[in-house]
């Protein structure tokens, strides 16, 4: 006997989609607190007209600039301005780094423990975060509406995620048009790790009807703004992507992720420079390779993996499910090949295979895959670069 797999949603309980929302972003902060602590990445010109509308407004406004991906003293020292503010409400607007250091800055002003004690300590949050909006202004992690901060943590040569179901934003807005004047490369970049965020929680040993929904919708969805965006500037593909972002956060939060994210992550803390869409990009046709030998071994079916490289052909010449010829279409498109893969020293390997493994992106990882797998992948995705 067959059951459908059971499942729960974790969102945002006030989520919407569409441009000109974020047109309601005073009302909706001002409804969570009047002591702001703005978090916001330093070219977000939209930022300038929100704080100044919340200043007049009645709001007491406190700005923390987000610059890089967060580090643990980053957020110690947000943590720190905001209380000393007596901020009531966090609101992130900016990428996916800066709506993280937002939501772990939420997360830790309550407690009553230092930082370190939660982040690299595994100590579960003991106090409610304080009330969180979270804005994007890039399409890429959804970071939005996803339960955890990515902070990094240099002198560890790792990123870790603070993560509570407590800490998904209360508010989020997705409004596309704040991407517009994000850089194309950026776009690209950030698109590639949009795109990879609904395969693998399709291919998840989690996916359920509602991440299933979200990803059949998203996958050719993604692929196609992709593919408009290599031609040039696409408005339609900047909200496309922007929704592929949205729903990617969404079923990554629901079914999880894969080996993928589990490489990228220990990679990201190993080495800070290696940019993570990039990465994801990159890692993708190798994964789905090995994933693939690895259930035909194993007398699992590829239904889901078939369904997913149909959807990736169809921006080949072919539109054959090759992958030689998909990681192909990432060359042409002038995705920037990455020297750490090329390059990457024997003696790394069996650190990184070993942590990623053991990471929480692996354990969805819908096939069973051993460390010598993920080296595997590492050495097929340097070969993928090449074709």
């Amino acid at each position: 006997m067959t059951t459908q797999p059971s499942f729960s949603i974790l969102q945002p309980r006030d989520l919407t989609f569409g441009r000109g929302c974020a047109g309601d972003a005073v009302s909706k902060v001002l409804a969570l607190g009047s002591r702001v602590l703005l978090v916001r990445g330093r070219s977000a010109l939209w930022c300038d007209v929100f704080a100044a509308d919340l200043r007049r407004s009645g709001a007491d406004i406190t700005q923390v600039y987000g610059t890089r991906e967060p580090h643990l003293t980053d957020v110690t020292d947000a943590v720190e301005i905001a209380r000393a503010a007596r901020c009531d409400v966090i609101a992130g607007v900016g990428g996916g780094s800066v709506i993280d250091l937002a939501k772990a800055i939420a997360a830790l002003v309550p407690a009553p423990h230092p930082a370190q004690d939660y982040v690299t300590g595994g100590r579960p949050l003991d106090a409610p975060p304080l009330p969180f909006i979270a804005i994007p202004t890039t399409a890429g992690t959804g970071a939005e509406v996803t339960r955890n901060a990515v902070i990094c943590v240099p002198e560890r040569r790792q990123k870790i995620s603070l993560r509570d179901t407590a800490m998904i934003a209360d508010v989020a807005l997705v409004d596309p048009a704040l991407t517009d004047d994000t850089p194309l490369n950026v776009t690209f970049g950030s698109g590639l790790d949009a795109l990879v965020q609904v395969i693998e929680p399709y291919l998840s040993n989690r996916a359920n009807a509602y991440t299933d929904a979200l990803c059949r919708h998203a996958i050719p969805l993604g692929v196609h703004a992709l593919a408009k965006l290599a031609q040039g500037e696409n408005a339609q593909a900047r909200d496309d992507l922007a929704l592929v972002s949205l729903f990617g956060g969404l079923a990554l939060t629901n079914a999880g992720l894969g080996a993928v994210h589990g490489l990228a992550g220990v990679i990201g803390g190993r080495v800070p420079d290696v940019p993570h869409g990039l990465l994801c990009g990159r890692l993708l046709c190798a994964t789905l390779q090995v994933n693939m030998e690895q259930r035909r071994s194993q007398g699992l079916d590829q239904d889901r993996h078939n369904e997913v490289l149909s959807w990736l052909a169809e921006i080949t010449p072919t539109r054959q499910g090759d992958l030689a010829q998909i990681a192909r279409v990432l060359n042409d498109w002038g995705v920037p090949k990455l020297a750490f893969l090329t390059d990457l020293p024997e003696a790394e390997v069996p650190a990184i295979t070993s942590d990623a493994l053991t990471s929480s992106s692996m354990g969805a990882n819908g096939t069973p895959l051993t460390q010598s797998d993920l080296a595997r992948i590492l050495t097929l995705s340097a070969a993928f670069q090449e074709v």
